[in-house]
């Protein structure tokens, strides 16, 4: 077993500067935000000291990478060169230290090139690998793979690139960590074919996140909740049933609201309970009046999607079960879009490997009453299949919606510039997934979009925040993601986010449990602001 030298701490001030020298740029402005400090809750997730490793403090773990030194006139800096063509290489080092009060780390790298050939037209890709030695335990007993992370390369050679490979790493405080970073140019993503250099791994300790509210916890498989506000009033709907299926006749779809923020619930209510179908909450919004709509998906001897309407979250009013040419597998949230009126988009498909699937857009300019369906792809595979989209109308005929994928690497991306008559479908760089429903929320007063999702068989609801103008056109540039709670780590028995915002608060619906029961639960977390947005930066 090789024996690894333990990290040093050192000042972030330091770090900051010597990534600044290699590029060229002036370290006195990044050195004053290094020191400044905030008493905003978002810096508070930050209040530890971060753990640094350098390239001289980690060995070669697997491959044959190179401890080199880049230079610039008088300034050299020891690097781990990873291979762009050369697969299988990685390094790796111990952390000690961690305070007795952290519940989980972040992990990111500091990364350059002195190659010509860097450009933001290409992209590498790295992921990292976690354990941890604890007492009494295999030092392989809480290993866990992070997902692969794709970013653009820098403006040009000599700059550094700072990427976060995972935002939320649970630990046991005071054990060893053991980090190993390995870039990933066997993947499609990863388009540089020339060495980089990994000069700093940078382990911040995290303090636990919130908890989320109870809404319904009775037994039973409570599920895919649809949560959205009408005025101050909190809706929340979900289906419950025997276990994870969508047709048994006893699953049915009910209803609470709160007008505490999810503190207190009021009784149940049955929104649909047809004989002889099972009933699933699918998709959730707003008619031009601010009622609540509620589509809800009605399986048995045929396959239909309902739409509700109510406008105190108590009483449900069917009002349209639309008979349409392509029979979706679920119609999503229902958005605004003037001269349209409502828009909601759909997927079908059997989520077999063969050409079978589509996707499109529904519209209704009769506040849900009747509806035309188009679709905008069809015979696509499953790995280019966009399933369980959010969307939200930015203006000026934009529509931005993130949609989830069924065996791709990350979420993809849909966007429209004609109010939703034409479409262009690619991947972005959400790669911190599985099986993960996105739901969006676009704050009217900060611009600020953000995309809410839950990372199954890790149990971390996430989110995503960025100004939408940034990713239109480059999906890849979504920022890193933060975790906001954390639920249930096994796999189909806890997901499926979708938010809704009061005021300054999002709340952000999802079930969580172990089958037989499941509960549905609510988070209340401040919406982000543009300060938030600085720092979060400035801690990455």
């Amino acid at each position: 077993m090789k024996s690894l030298p333990a990290p040093v701490r050192l000042s972030r001030v330091t770090l900051i500067l010597a990534v600044l020298i290699l590029s060229g740029q002036s370290a006195v402005p990044a050195i004053a935000q290094a020191t400044r400090t905030s008493g905003e809750s978002v810096a508070d997730r930050w209040d530890a000291s971060p753990l640094y490793l350098t390239a001289n403090e980690m060995l070669i773990a697997t491959g044959k990478p190179s401890l080199v030194m880049m230079s610039r006139g008088s300034t050299h800096v020891p690097v781990w060169s990873l291979s762009g063509g050369t697969v299988g290489q990685s390094v790796a080092g111990i952390v000690n230290g961690l305070p007795h009060d952290c519940v989980a780390v972040k992990v990111e790298i500091v990364v350059t090139s002195t190659d010509v050939q860097t450009s933001p037209d290409l992209e590498d890709v790295y992921r990292v690998h976690l354990s941890q030695l604890v007492e009494d335990a295999p030092f392989t007993a809480r290993y866990a793979l992070g997902k692969p992370v794709r970013t653009p390369l820098s403006a040009g050679p000599l700059h550094s690139r700072t990427i976060v490979l995972e935002s939320y790493y649970e630990v046991v405080p005071n054990a060893p960590l053991t980090v190993r970073i390995q870039r990933e140019p066997g993947l499609p993503g990863d388009t540089f074919t020339r060495p980089t250099g990994l000069a700093v791994v940078k382990v911040t300790p995290l303090n636990a996140p919130p908890e989320a509210h109870v809404v319904q916890d009775v037994s039973g498989y409570n599920s895919w909740p649809m949560t959205q506000a009408i005025g101050e009033k909190l809706v929340c709907t979900y289906s419950r049933g025997s276990k994870h299926s969508i047709g048994e006749d006893a699953r049915a779809v009910y209803a609470r609201t709160s007008t505490d923020g999810g503190k207190t619930w009021t009784a149940e209510t049955v929104v649909a309970n047809t004989p002889g179908y099972g009933e699933v909450t699918v998709g959730k919004g707003l008619d031009s009046t601010g009622a609540m709509l509620l589509w809800v998906r009605r399986v048995g001897k045929q396959r239909m999607h309902d739409l509700y309407r109510t406008t105190d979250g108590v009483t449900f009013t069917r009002i349209a079960s639309p008979e349409l040419a392509v029979p979706p597998m679920q119609i999503t949230d229902v958005f605004a879009v003037p001269e349209v009126g409502l828009i909601a988009l759909w997927f079908a498909g059997n989520y077999s490997d063969e050409a079978v699937h589509s996707w499109g857009v529904m519209t209704s300019s009769d506040d849900g009453a009747t509806w035309t369906q188009t679709p905008v792809e069809s015979g696509l595979m499953k790995a280019d299949w966009p399933t369980e989209p959010a969307a939200v109308y930015l203006g000026d005929g934009k529509i931005l919606a993130v949609a989830r994928t069924e065996s791709g690497p990350a979420q993809f991306q849909l966007v429209s510039t004609d109010n939703g008559v034409t479409w262009t479908r690619k991947q972005t760089n959400i790669g911190d997934i599985m099986a993960s429903t996105p739901s969006l929320i676009l704050d009217a007063e900060t611009g600020l979009l953000s995309n809410y999702y839950y990372e199954r068989g890790r149990g971390v609801l996430r989110r995503r925040v960025v100004d939408p103008d940034v990713v239109f056109d480059n999906p890849l540039h979504w920022p890193a993601s933060e975790a906001v709670t954390i639920g249930s780590p096994i796999t189909w028995d806890s997901g499926n986010v979708n938010a809704t915002v009061i005021g300054a608060a999002h709340y952000v619906s999802f079930y969580s449990g172990e089958a037989p029961d499941t509960a549905v639960m609510v988070l209340e977390i401040p919406e982000p602001t543009a300060e938030d947005e600085l720092i979060r930066r400035k801690h990455e």
